[in-house]
């Protein structure tokens, strides 16, 4: 079908939009194949689409076809693991292992998210403080090729051509250009690749047991500085399973909808453990409030799974509120997601104040996942000048993150609003290391064109 101009699939939820000749929604893996044969041979690009929660711009399309998986929905539990088309949503996801006391661990904030767009930016969430990002729970990919050939790869299997090694930094989570590591699995590479080197298909992904008890709260502090130090503090705690910030300002985009909220909280922590076998956890957690200065009556504990749900929706809410004030100015979002060392989680975020309140003084929110020193920043501005302004901020602090030892990217993927972020953290050689794989499985440049890397000047527009 051509899409309207207004046509939802033609963006993503960073604002940014597209055009695409022609939109299509194959019923299966093999119409999926046909696809990408016919698009090979009318050379036309092709952009995969997902369930449009990214932020980066990797599913708007730059002209050509745009595809979408939405009906490759299925979803199979067994004990272990699930068998999931890349249009399952991960709460469709969740919901599907949970009668079988199983769960999928990474969690983004968005759970409408696809699984196939999770694996394709290497997404992760609050719980990867302890499970890791999406990477460590694939087992098993089916991946289309833009030529239509269909690969089956499983946890184990090779690279069938020699793939260059790539530095990576020293950090808790990274998605930055292509996963190019010693003895890697041939699967890993198409994790992350923000879907320019093969489309995914099909998922196999690991569940695991749902915890028999878990220690959940939202813990303010009067002041950034005791939240800091707890930080420090509560990082080797075992069990742990989240670790979040939420600063003032944050806290006050969600203060309406959350009027529980103490008046005098400046920050606050969710922590969530794994406590299955403690039975001291309450005892443990009010001595650790105690000695970091939290306002412990005044904060939130879980009793139930239900409570779970309300901390779930209180995160949520702050991406949503912090959507809608950039929507209703018309901007797209000016927003980070880079992590560094975590010996450089202080220094990165002092940084990140010092120039905000220079720059954007109460224009801006700090919130996340902390416990990885992977805090996202969004500022606010008010019209397009000033996000102009703020987008150059970005790179700066981009550049900073990197001479920290940091990565640009860590669990978003850079897609196409972010792609110059790329020459911050990797050589002009190591690019063209990433670009020859590319040219290797995607010889036309069709797949995720513009998403990642600039297009080359040899490349024909369509």
């Amino acid at each position: 079908m051509r899409p309207e101009p207004d046509s939802p699939y033609l963006s993503d939820a960073s604002g940014m939009r597209g055009c695409a000749s022609e939109i299509l929604v194959p019923e299966n893996e093999a119409a999926l194949a046909q696809i990408l044969r016919d698009a090979t041979a009318t050379k036309t690009p092709v952009t995969i689409s997902g369930s449009g929660t990214g932020v980066t711009g990797g599913r708007v399309p730059d002209g050509g076809w745009l595809v979408s998986l939405e009906r490759l929905n299925s979803i199979r539990v067994e004990k272990g693991y699930a068998v999931c088309g890349a249009g399952a949503s991960l709460a469709a996801i969740q919901a599907a292992a949970a009668p079988t006391k199983q769960f999928y661990a990474p969690d983004p904030t968005e759970n409408s998210a696809s699984i196939g767009g999770s694996v394709s930016t290497n997404a992760s969430g609050s719980r990867s403080f302890l499970y890791g990002a999406t990477r460590r729970h694939v087992r098993a990919l089916r991946v289309v090729l833009a030529s239509g050939e269909i690969l089956a790869l499983r946890r184990g299997d090779k690279p069938p051509f020699e793939i260059p090694v790539l530095p990576a930094p020293d950090v808790k989570k990274n998605t930055a250009g292509y996963f190019m590591r010693p003895g890697m699995d041939y699967l890993d590479l198409f994790v992350g690749a923000d879907g320019t080197l093969g489309v995914v298909s099909e998922v196999e992904v690991t569940l695991l047991e749902i915890p028999k008890t878990l220690f959940t709260g939202v813990v303010f502090f009067d002041s950034d500085a005791r939240a800091l130090d707890a930080v420090d503090v509560w990082r080797p705690i075992a069990g742990l399973r989240m670790l979040e910030y939420i600063d003032a300002a944050s806290l006050d985009v969600v203060r309406s909808r959350f009027p529980e909220i103490p008046g005098e909280a400046r920050v606050a922590l969710i922590i969530e453990q794994d406590v299955s076998t403690s039975n001291d956890a309450e005892e443990a957690w009010l001595n650790r409030l105690e000695e970091a200065g939290a306002l412990t009556d005044d904060s939130w504990f879980a009793a139930s799974a239900s409570d779970r749900e309300r901390f779930r929706r209180f995160r949520h809410a702050l991406a949503e509120g912090v959507n809608e004030i950039i929507r209703q100015r018309g901007l797209m979002k000016a927003n980070s997601d880079f992590a560094v060392p975590l010996a450089r989680s202080r220094d990165i975020l002092q940084r990140y104040r010092d120039t905000l309140d220079r720059e954007f003084p109460g224009q801006y929110v700090i919130f996340g996942h902390i416990g990885d020193a992977h805090v996202h920043i969004n500022v606010l501005p008010p019209n397009k000048a000033e996000w102009d302004r703020a987008m150059g901020l970005m790179k700066e602090f981009a550049a900073a993150v990197v001479e920290m030892g940091g990565t640009v990217s860590a669990e978003h993927g850079l897609g196409k609003r972010k792609r110059d972020y790329l020459k911050l953290q990797f050589t002009p050689q190591e690019i063209e290391t990433m670009q020859a794989v590319k040219r290797r499985l995607d010889p036309q440049w069709l797949l995720g064109r513009g998403t990642l890397f600039e297009v080359p000047a040899n490349v024909a527009q369509a």
